[in-house]
């Protein structure tokens, strides 16, 4: 590592001196230890914006304490993501009953705009009548998406900063979860084989398969579901298995939450 210090030049008087004294802290960025040694040392812990980082806190002691039950972190955050997805799941039920109700009254709202694609201020007050009088709230499938956002962030920062995780090993071959997992690397390319970006990206195209297209086209529907996974492939190749594994996880846990909900909502005819 290469470190510059740089000061503003000074002029030194004949007959006088300037002394400059500096201090170096070498260790791990344990919040605890970066506290008693002060400076705000505890600063350089990136635990995301100013309104995020509270949550961050949590989940950091969230996550510590799950590793007291079980001393394995892969299996803290599969215990973390369970718990995470435990309080979120009224929010993304409502989620997912509002985009299937809306999935159902999609003959009406498209005969509607077929109907009156000629005045605009119509089309909107019958559009908000059929909405009415089946009960949906057109927002009612974002808000608590939206809601859920700050949840996501702070764990994104809290398993991205913990630095537990560093050189902790979960099973078999993943044997650091601050770093991205490595199965074998292809002779000849060096291109490493990661088994958990790959089962991130199936469970998110079932995922995707099992949610409701509610107001999108079929062919910017089809065109979605295989653009959004292999962005996300990518992007989270590169990321620390612990949020790999986090990510699958969730991705699991929604699909068994969508499984439930289709077998427990009759569908109403539209």
């Amino acid at each position: 590592a290469q470190v510059t210090v740089s000061q503003p030049p000074a002029a030194i008087l004949p007959g006088t001196s300037l002394t400059r004294e500096y201090a170096l802290f070498f260790g791990p960025k344990e919040p605890d230890l970066l506290g008693a040694v002060g400076a705000q040392l505890d600063r350089s812990i990136d635990l995301g914006w100013s309104w995020i980082a509270p949550l961050t806190r949590g989940f950091i002691w969230l996550l510590k304490a799950c590793y007291s039950i079980v001393p394995n972190f892969g299996v803290a955050i599969i215990i973390l993501t369970v718990l995470v997805r435990l309080v979120t799941a009224p929010l993304a039920a409502k989620q997912m009953k509002s985009m299937k109700r809306m999935g159902e009254i999609q003959p009406k709202v498209k005969a509607l705009q077929e109907k009156y694609k000629d005045d605009r201020q119509q089309q909107s007050q019958e559009m908000m009548k059929l909405y009415k009088e089946a009960g949906v709230n057109p927002l009612g499938g974002c808000l608590p998406m939206v809601l859920q956002i700050p949840v996501f962030i702070g764990l994104y920062y809290a398993l991205q900063s913990s630095i537990d995780l560093r050189q902790a090993p979960f099973v078999l071959w993943i044997d650091d979860l601050s770093r991205p997992e490595t199965l074998f690397t292809i002779p000849g390319v060096g291109w490493p084989v990661r088994v958990l970006p790959v089962l991130m990206t199936l469970s998110m195209v079932l995922q995707q398969r099992m949610t409701p297209m509610t107001t999108m086209d079929p062919v910017q529907a089809r065109t979605m579901m295989i653009v959004m996974p292999v962005m996300f492939f990518f992007m989270f190749y590169g990321f620390p298995s612990g949020l790999v594994l986090y990510w699958f996880v969730s991705n699991l846990l929604a699909i068994a939450q969508q499984l439930y909900l289709n077998r427990q909502i009759n569908p109403q005819p539209a």
